[in-house]
């Protein structure tokens, strides 16, 4: 099976991409490859953030790998918490506390669209790639579901009634931004050539 790092340290993001991916790539996350160094996330873009990890991980390794980088952009908020979604309610945060502060600035506001963007950045064969998914969507008013991770709770996407915590996996992925973009990537590393250094 064609193995693939995966610049991160969250489980919960690799066991998605690779339910995403599905069998046809194997998905090694950094501490299964014995990497422990802190990947820095120094800028004010999805892109840009996911590029910089990307880099620092082959640099670092000498393998092919990827990155992602994923926000939660609020119409009403001027597409905040966006880059700061991890962050939103602070370095020492929880996703319950990032919650609580995202409902907190919706209070009172009609307009409650959202959307979830993900972008990959994918170092292969010394070239970077950039793969975009989008998830629209809106906020619900508290949370509802117990699965899923960081704001699944309260997003809602369009076409369905249940939040992202509602959902198995399976039927996330339909919907799920994450999953757009990885398809993106399987598309890609479908079309190249099998090398020593990606088996």
């Amino acid at each position: 099976m064609r193995k693939l790092l995966f610049a991160t340290n969250n489980d919960h993001k690799i066991r998605e991409i690779q339910a995403a991916i599905g069998d046809q790539i194997g998905i090694v996350g950094l501490k299964d490859a014995g990497i422990t160094a802190e990947i820095p996330e120094p800028y004010d873009t999805l892109e840009e953030n996911a590029l910089e990890k990307s880099r620092f991980i082959a640099s670092l390794s000498g393998l092919n790998c990827f990155s992602e980088d994923t926000g939660l952009e609020v119409s009403a908020l001027n597409g905040e918490p966006g880059v700061r979604s991890a962050r939103y309610a602070g370095e020492n945060r929880s996703s319950s506390d990032n919650i609580q502060k995202l409902l907190r600035e919706l209070e009172g506001k009609q307009d409650r669209s959202a959307r979830f963007r993900t972008v990959i950045s994918l170092i292969w064969e010394g070239e970077r790639f950039l793969f975009e998914g989008i998830c629209e969507g809106h906020i619900l008013p508290a949370e509802k579901g117990s699965g899923g991770f960081g704001y699944d709770p309260v997003f809602m996407p369009l076409g369905t009634n249940r939040s992202f915590a509602e959902m198995s996996m399976e039927e996330k992925n339909r919907y799920s931004h994450r999953k757009k973009a990885a398809d993106k990537l399987v598309l890609f590393l479908q079309q190249q050539p099998l090398s020593p250094s990606n088996s």
